[in-house]
């Protein structure tokens, strides 16, 4: 089979040359490439005539790509793509781009590094994201090491209807400034709606950190980077419309909770999805809420405006920049003296923007509330299903969130969409959203161990369905909670079908409020804490879903007790322990 030509038939040259220049070019090696590229510009820049020809100066050899190390922490996935999308444009701009996760960062080494760019995202109130806080905690204490000499910029990662805004990138920029890095362009903060203000930096950081031009012409090589090397494959990040074939409130009629078990039937193929990802839902705001905000503002009238609030702007969170927006827009003196007297986040706890439209009336038009509210950002709900199991499909699991605050009452915009609004035969939008920090072994036969109070049950239930259909041989250890065994065990038939069929092999449950004492999942990790240690020993991965702010933690801290009890060591070695067992990546979390 002929060789393809490389130079087009549109080239300036003959027929014969072409064929000279294909048959000589064919064989070389990029860095042959790289030098006849060098050494070309460097006889144009002589004039390029017959006679420079002759006695040509010697172009210059191509010189190293520029190192860069990109330094992501991540919850949802947000930042690691961002790191990605820094380190594929450096790597046209000249640089060979290292990614690191913080998960994985080399705290005692990072002072090595020539140019540094952090992106980091803030977890829950102000924390950084669970597998950042080894390497966090060490960039923070005292034997962080001096860093003079190091290049560095920070992006900063976010939600504005949290108080601590940014927290984790805000310090960390602040941090290496005191360990003696330089600064190159400031740090940006950027809420859900990332995207534009992302990339813009991420131009101006790599501008901000490109070394001097060199003398002369000379061509950057990243010669470590396998010549044709291809780009990593990205999922496609465009939403795709879905139809509701299930929709099952999985608890009694006498539970005060309501979970959703949601099936989706992709149009075409269901997109590449893998036990442990998100799907992201696209939802609609409550019609209810959105004509009360419309009457409050004035604009009862603009169905155009209405149709915008309903799908398309955030119009329940409420932050201090919400209200320093609305305060710009209307000019409202009485919500002005609210920021200045510094109360705003105390008054803002529990309410959302109809609270402040109603509180400080004003006139108010379709571009102001334009300008007060954000983008309404899809929801991400771990996937329950596997595809081998399911197919074109996808299933989810969803809590109906409900409540009230200040005499008002609340719901969760995507959840109560889902359960109110939603039924068989509708149609959502979604997208797949990767997690590659969240999977099963790649080796069949490792044991796992599963932590899902409530909905945190979801991604074990797509784990199980893939383990029974690869036949994989590690055993499957589930550990679930909820409030009744009668009204809230989740999937019970499925766990006990699956005990059955042997791709389940124990689960230990906890219903906190059957009995007058509370038990928790942490409470059966604590009474099953030698076999729970002799099944880690023996190379079993432990994964966490569920709530952040409380479960996880309490969850983590049994297991270093379990190991100080079992294995009879102190509290610092017991958590060594359980932090090697995150860095090996044998203990993962998704949490919320």
């Amino acid at each position: 089979m002929s060789r393809p030509a490389l130079l087009p038939r549109t080239a300036p040259f003959g027929d014969a040359e072409r064929a000279h220049l294909d048959a000589a070019l064919g064989s070389t090696t990029a860095l042959q490439r790289a030098w006849l590229a060098g050494f070309l510009a460097g006889l144009d820049a002589a004039g390029g005539s017959a006679a420079a020809a002759e006695a040509p100066a010697p172009a210059a050899p191509p010189r190293a790509a520029e190192p860069l190390t990109v330094v992501f922490a991540s919850e949802s996935g947000n930042s690691e793509k961002l790191a990605g999308d820094v380190s594929k444009l450096a790597r046209k701009s000249g640089f060979k781009p290292k990614v690191v996760d913080f998960a994985d960062l080399d705290v005692a080494a990072l002072g090595k590094e020539k140019r540094l760019v952090v992106i980091a995202a803030t977890w829950g109130e102000g924390e950084p994201p669970a597998r950042a806080v080894r390497a966090y905690g060490e960039i923070m204490g005292e034997g962080a090491p001096r860093l003079d000499g190091v290049e560095f910029g920070v992006l900063a990662l976010g939600d504005t209807s949290y108080a601590e805004f940014c927290a984790t990138g805000k310090r960390l920029d602040a941090r290496l400034e005191e360990l003696g890095a330089k600064r190159v362009l400031p740090r940006v903060d950027c809420d859900l709606d990332f995207d534009k203000p992302a990339a813009a930096w991420i131009k101006d950081a790599l501008k901000a950190l490109a070394p001097p031009e060199p003398a002369g012409n000379v061509v950057a090589v990243d010669f470590a980077r396998t010549a044709g090397a291809d780009e990593d494959v990205e999922v496609s990040r465009e939403p795709v419309t879905v139809e509701v074939i299930e929709h099952v409130n999985l608890n009694s009629s006498r539970s005060d909770k309501e979970t959703i078990h949601l099936a989706l039937a992709f149009e075409d193929a269901a997109p590449a999805y893998e036990p442990g990802d998100s799907l992201e839902l696209y939802p609609e705001n409550d019609p209810a809420l959105v004509d009360q905000i419309l009457k409050a503002a004035g604009l009862e009238g603009d169905a155009a405006l209405r149709r915008a609030l309903l799908a398309e702007r955030d119009i329940t969170t409420l932050s201090a920049a919400t209200v320093e927006r609305f305060v710009k827009a209307t000019g409202h003196e009485e919500a002005r003296r609210l920021i200045d007297s510094n109360e705003v986040r105390a008054w803002i706890e529990g309410r959302h923007l109809i609270d402040l439209i109603e509180t400080y009336p004003a006139k108010l038009t379709a571009q102001h509330l334009s300008e007060i509210t954000r983008p309404l950002p899809p929801r991400a709900y771990s996937i329950a299903s596997s595809r081998a199991e399911v197919g074109d499909e996808a299933h989810l699991t969803i809590a109906a969130v409900r409540y009230t605050t200040h005499g008002r009452a609340r719901t969760g915009v995507a959840s109560v969409h889902v359960a109110d609004r939603i039924r068989t035969g509708a149609k959502l939008r979604v997208r797949v959203k990767p997690n590659k920090h969240f999977r099963l072994p790649k080796d069949l036969a490792t044991d796992i161990i599963m932590v899902g109070p409530g909905t945190g049950v979801a991604p074990f239930r797509a784990f199980v369905q893939e383990r029974r259909a690869t036949e994989a041989p590690g055993r499957n250890w589930l550990f679930f909670g909820d409030r009744h065994f009668t009204h809230d065990f989740l999937y019970q038939l499925e766990w006990q079908e699956a005990l059955e069929d042997g791709s389940l092999h124990r689960i230990d449950v906890a219903f906190s409020r059957d009995q007058p004492e509370k038990i928790y999942v942490q409470d059966r990790i604590w009474e099953q804490r030698r076999e729970l240690v002799a099944w880690l020993d023996n190379g079993a991965h432990f994964y966490v879903c569920g709530d952040a702010k409380a479960m996880a933690k309490d969850v983590r801290a049994a297991l270093v007790k379990a190991f100080a009890d079992v294995k009879g060591l102190d509290a610092a070695a017991a958590e060594a322990a359980v932090a090697g067992l995150e860095r090996s990546h044998r203990y993962q979390q998704d949490v919320y």
